[in-house]
């Protein structure tokens, strides 16, 4: 299945249904007075969070959804039905905005959410509701009301507590692999990843956390160069971050303190308050250095990256023997428990409520 987290769709609630003018026509009632029924109410649009849903596909080729439309009333004061509601069911973390104004209207943030889209249009009266002492005929009756029309953006932020940042062959799907079931895939070249992958981590028998792992960062990725700046989103409502580096590149001309400050600066250009959330670096691929090298080339490397990260916590690990991974799941698990979760209202930062229109270019992954 093709990963599409990106649609734009158009949702138009029910019309309401007419109201009739009719009079009763019976036996030895010559003279029945108005009986004309209401119509029915238009139904209504939802959008539902469903955790069986993993990506917004539905809604990229099928773009025009609408409700029933309300019955018109019948005579013998018979209403119209009520038109069938409309519900549609989106992944959990799905954003939506309206696109005329730019408002969010929901966060579905947790599995089950329902949210009204567009509501009904309300149906029109019959004649039985103008009767009075001085009009004992009306004629009047009243058309139903037109379904609200929405315009919508759909976006997908996955829900994950940790996320993986690096460049391409960092080891961050090897890491996941190490540390989780999931099986992203693994190759000895770049851009292996090109979709976001979720895993469960496993601490303890009543602790776990999860991990998105999206493709990896190149310089000019906030500018649009890569993958990865397309899925930086899926990161927003992570409480942590892991920025992985190689310390063993293959390229002899990859410098390992140049390419960690550019993820930090292409960070920096995407989302301020992205690149202000917890960042902790994981030094990869140890294995490849020399036991008797390992420990000059590190401290070398931090000290280097001293000035601009002083701050950041460091941790060794070999994502592809699992060395170090076991401690660094468990200092992550004491971290998150320390961290306060992301909060709805907090997610959408001033660059992502806007919702500019690249993001939805007909673009996907396979």
């Amino acid at each position: 299945m093709k990963f599409i987290d990106e649609a734009k769709i158009l949702v138009g609630a029910g019309d309401g249904g007419n109201g009739i003018a009719s009079f009763r026509r019976e036996k030895y009632e010559p003279e029945g007075g108005p009986d004309g029924g209401d119509g029915g109410h238009g139904g209504n649009v939802h959008v539902l969070a469903d955790r069986n849903v993993n990506t917004l596909i539905e809604y990229r080729y099928a773009r025009r959804f609408r409700a029933k439309r309300g019955e018109n009333g019948g005579s013998s004061d018979c209403y119209g039905k009520r038109g069938q509601d409309l519900t549609l069911r989106v992944p959990v973390g799905t954003l939506i905005a309206d696109v005329n104004t730019n408002e969010i209207l929901a966060d579905l943030d947790e599995d089950g959410k329902k949210v009204l889209l567009a509501k009904g249009g309300r149906g029109g009266l019959g004649n039985i509701h103008f009767k009075s002492s001085v009009n004992r005929t009306p004629r009047e009756c009243t058309r139903g009301e037109p379904g609200e029309q929405r315009d919508l953006r759909l976006e997908l932020r996955l829900l994950a507590d940790v996320g993986l940042l690096g460049l391409p062959n960092a080891g961050k799907s090897t890491f996941l692999r190490a540390v989780s079931a999931a099986r992203p895939k693994v190759a000895d070249y770049p851009f292996t990843t090109i979709e976001p992958h979720l895993g469960v981590v496993r601490v303890d028998q009543d602790k776990s956390f999860v991990i998105a792992d999206i493709p990896g960062l190149i310089d000019g990725a906030a500018a649009g160069a890569g993958l990865g700046i397309r899925f930086l989103k899926h990161l927003m409502r992570t409480r942590l971050l892991l920025h992985i580096v190689d310390l063993a590149p293959l390229d002899p001309e990859a410098d390992p303190v140049r390419d960690a400050m550019t993820i930090v600066r292409e960070l920096e250009k995407y989302d301020p308050e992205l690149a202000s959330k917890p960042r902790w670096l994981v030094l990869n691929k140890l294995d490849l250095i020399p036991e008797d090298e390992r420990e000059q080339h590190i401290a070398e490397f931090l000290q280097a990256l001293q000035a601009d990260m002083t701050a950041t916590p460091s941790f060794r690990i070999s994502a592809i023997s699992g060395d170090g991974c076991r401690l660094l799941t468990q200092k992550l698990q004491e971290a998150l428990d320390r961290l306060p979760r992301v909060s709805p209202a907090a997610v959408p930062t001033a660059a992502a409520a806007q919702f500019p229109d690249d993001l939805f270019e007909d673009r996907q992954t396979s």
